[in-house]
């Protein structure tokens, strides 16, 4: 007979429950699943054996981190041990609601382990009726353990490193393009809007945010004078451009502006300033995140690419992941998608297009480049999402190889192996290491350094003496050897002389010796029969 215990995890402890008449419930498993949801009826076929609480919320999350990996902590042995049944007549069955801990329990002890069927509609209706189940304790307080355990587990499975965050990165790269385009629009609208007064300006001053300055410095065109050279030539970087400025100003067709309607216009191009400003200082702050997160792809492809290739993928992980062809082409996908449709001609590339590389390659290259750079970012990128220590050592060597590999389409000249270009990388990497090490002065480091040194010395001093004894005895071997290949080649003179006579004797054997051969098995018949016959 087996007695069937189920174990179920409640953020308020481990409860054990008997399951009464194993083998009926498990022939009648659709019965169980609509009794399931009665407790009268459920009681009929379930006990509480024991229950373990937790004696802090600590305790309760230690717990539950260790069931959710699988391991088998100290109070869930103890509480098996001591609650368990042990007894030879009976086998003892333990049923568990996931088949990780499961596999952990069966290493630990000896009795079976049960899972799936009757075990799986059980636990359904304990985790139903737990609280009714288990004496003292309430649904109110067993939805706040819940609640509290839950906060608590989640909170402690987020693994938030600061300095490794690469959602400021796609925020901050989201936030770049939209200001982009506002700045472009209220740039437009300044232009229009001062265009009625001053229209020779746009012509003299193309840029956007250098013509909201000028807005913004000039106001009333008639107030220019000689003495606004100056200021004038501060924000357009010129004398000749503010000399024409001031021209211009004084043979304007523009149409006279009323005082508040000029407030309002430099009110506006004030926001439209600001807003540049603060695009810059936006930029800025993406490169040190990249330098940060990312500071290979950053070396590789620019700090703007590769957080827009960070931001198409959801996540630097996620990047890493992909394979350099999906990497190639990622941004592109409508036309890759009207390609395949069409069945025309797929994309070479998405994103990394907006990259130096591609604009500076031939045209009958670009495909070629594209697919060379992609699989670099991807290496990037991996190096980037696992590595402990970021360094832009190795971004900086990939982007070397990828100018390598333009020079090689323009000129021909053969661009080094990538594991000659890794090699050169890691040396520096561990140097590197090793001084920042030998600069925070840590003893330990310079122990091992100091002992890693002694006994490669020692190595080197050892196979010195091990390649002097070697000589040495090569040294002594030397004149019999010459002595026996004399011999040698005096033994082969005449065997070389002998072999040529021999082959002819050698033909004449085995022509007679195919001629003798079959006459033996007609002997031996013959033998046979005359044997025969005499019986």
């Amino acid at each position: 007979m087996v007695l069937l215990h189920v174990l179920f995890e409640h953020a308020a402890g481990y409860a054990l429950f008997a399951v009464k008449e194993v083998e009926e419930i498990g022939m009648l498993l659709p019965q169980v699943e609509e009794s399931v949801l009665s407790i009268g009826k459920f009681n009929s076929m379930v006990s509480l054996a024991a229950f373990f609480p937790f004696k802090s919320a600590q305790g309760a999350l230690e717990n539950i981190n260790a069931i959710s990996e699988g391991v088998v902590h100290a109070d869930l042995k103890l509480f098996l041990e001591t609650n368990l049944p042990h007894s030879a007549k009976k086998k003892a069955a333990l049923g568990v609601s996931d088949a990780k801990i499961g596999a952990a329990l069966q290493e630990e002890f000896s009795f079976s382990i049960q899972t799936g069927g009757v075990v799986a509609e059980i636990i359904r209706g304990v985790r139903l009726h737990f609280h009714s189940l288990v004496k003292g304790l309430t649904g109110l307080a067993a939805s706040k353990a819940q609640l509290g355990l839950g906060h608590s587990y989640s909170r402690a499975k987020v693994k938030f490193n600061v300095n490794r965050a690469d959602n400021m990165i796609i925020q901050s790269i989201a936030l770049l393009d939209q200001l982009d385009k506002d700045i472009n629009t209220f740039s437009m609208r300044v232009r229009e809007w001062y265009g009625y007064h001053f229209p020779e300006l746009i012509k003299i001053v193309s840029e956007n945010s250098m013509y909201c300055r000028m807005a913004q410095l000039i106001g009333n065109r008639k107030e220019l004078s000689e003495e606004s050279l100056p200021g004038l030539e501060e924000v357009v970087m010129d004398s000749t451009k503010a000399q024409a400025i001031l021209d211009a100003s004084r043979s304007s067709m523009g149409m006279d502006i009323s005082p508040i309607d000029l407030i309002n216009i430099e009110r506006f191009s004030n926001r439209v300033v600001s807003l540049a400003a603060y695009r810059l200082e936006l930029q800025e702050y993406l490169r040190s995140k990249m330098s940060q997160v990312a500071p290979n792809l950053a070396a590789l492809i620019g700090e703007v690419v590769g957080a827009r290739l960070i931001s198409h993928a959801g996540s630097l992980t996620n990047l890493a992941k992909y394979p350099a062809s999906t990497v190639q082409i990622l941004g592109a996908e409508k036309a890759l998608f009207r390609a395949l449709k069409t069945r025309g001609n797929t994309p070479k590339y998405g994103l990394i297009f907006h990259s130096t590389f591609i604009g500076r390659a031939a045209a009958k290259n670009k495909g070629r480049i594209s697919r060379y750079l992609a699989n670099k970012c991807t290496i990037a990128s991996r190096i980037d999402c696992f590595s402990e220590v970021p360094t832009s050592v190795f971004g900086d060597k990939l982007r070397g190889q990828v100018e390598e590999r333009l020079s090689f389409y323009e000129t021909g000249d053969l661009p080094r192996k990538n594991v000659d270009v890794m090699q050169e990388a890691v040396k520096e990497v561990s140097s590197d290491n090793r001084s920042r090490l030998m600069g925070a002065g840590c003893p330990r480091f310079r122990v091992e350094n100091g002992e890693a040194d002694a006994t490669v010395v020692k190595k080197k001093k050892k196979q010195a003496t091990e390649e002097m004894e070697v000589e040495a005895e090569n040294g002594a071997e030397d004149a019999p050897t010459k002595k026996k290949k004399k011999r040698k080649s005096e033994v082969e003179e005449p065997a070389a002389a002998e072999e040529t006579e021999t082959p002819t004797k050698k033909k004449k054997k085995q022509k007679t010796e195919a001629e003798e051969t079959p006459e033996t098995p007609v002997s031996e018949k013959k033998k046979k029969k005359k044997k025969e016959s005499a019986d």
